[in-house]
């Protein structure tokens, strides 16, 4: 079974987008650059999980359907824009540590611009594809990745748009089963 070695995650970290467009499908590079141009623009210090929920929901065709309905879909992106444009949840230039147990180093996420969440995400994604013998990480994988961590800001966006991350998880899962 392939495995990404603790250095090339750590290069996917430290590199950003240009890093991660080497090593995984052109759908999670758009999503990577995607999520830092919302940080930069938000003017937040680190992209963090709900930078990559956003981008991830907005960019990739295959998320969608995970959640159950367009109804539903349309909530999360409701809160996702209201947090872009100044309004609802307010995490604007603070730093998101979920107290997760971060996979990578907390210096060298920060480093990258990464939250200590948002590359924790990353790699449980990488993980995800590796037991799955993909050496690529699908967006269904970080999408897996961002449930699991129940304090991070992406559940909190999901939490407040109605989504239980739970039953979210168990369409992931069945989803992943299929493509």
């Amino acid at each position: 079974m392939p495995r990404q070695t603790v250095a090339a995650r750590r290069a996917d970290v430290e590199g950003g987008p240009a890093a991660t467009a080497a090593l995984a499908t052109a759908a999670l590079a758009a999503v990577a650059a995607g999520a830092r141009r919302r940080a930069l623009r938000d003017g937040d210090r680190q992209l963090d999980t709900a930078h990559l929920l956003h981008s991830l929901v907005e960019s990739d065709p295959q998320v969608g359907p995970a959640f159950g309905g367009q109804a539903q879909l349309a909530r999360v992106l409701g809160y996702l824009v209201q947090r872009s444009i100044g309004y609802g949840l307010r995490w604007q230039r603070s730093v998101e540590d979920s107290g997760s147990r971060c996979v990578v180093r907390e210096a060298e996420a920060a480093a990258a611009g990464w939250s200590p969440s948002a590359a924790t995400a990353l790699a449980r994604a990488w993980e995800r594809a590796a037991l799955r013998g993909d050496p690529h990480v699908r967006g269904l994988d970080l999408l897996a990745a961002l449930t699991a961590d129940p304090d991070c800001r992406a559940v909190e966006v999901l939490r407040r748009a109605g989504v239980d991350p739970l039953v979210l998880a168990d369409r992931i899962d069945e989803l992943s089963q299929q493509v």
